[in-house]
């Protein structure tokens, strides 16, 4: 099954933009071309780009730690490679947004029920 560029974009939540980069930095990452160049993805692929979101967005290593970790060249646990600290600020900063939902949520709750 195949895959183009926009459905994996969708599949993934992941912009466009940034799976081309993707495709520049992870020599893993090779998706098929048409002949007009239309990328296509396969299930692999797809996989591959799963794989790489978890890596960066989730146990925060940077695009080089990331790389080696795909590529077998480090056998250190996830978070010993250098973790961004943009996307540690940025995950603090999202949940920190998430509590102060709750908090109001519970607040605004509390208030109707009184």
């Amino acid at each position: 099954m195949f895959y183009k560029i926009g459905e994996v974009s969708k599949l993934a939540e992941v912009d466009v933009p940034t799976l081309r980069y993707w495709e520049k930095e992870f020599p893993l990452l090779k998706p098929q071309k048409t002949r007009s160049g239309q990328r296509i993805y396969r299930q692999e692929d797809l996989e591959m780009i799963l794989r790489i979101k978890h890596l960066l967005y989730e146990e925060e290593y940077t695009v080089s730690g990331a790389r080696k970790k795909l590529s077998g060249l480090t056998s250190e646990p996830p978070g010993t490679l250098r973790p961004t600290k943009n996307g540690q600020r940025a995950n603090r900063l999202q949940r920190a947004r998430q509590l102060a939902r709750e908090i109001l949520e519970i607040l605004n709750t509390q208030n109707i029920s009184e």
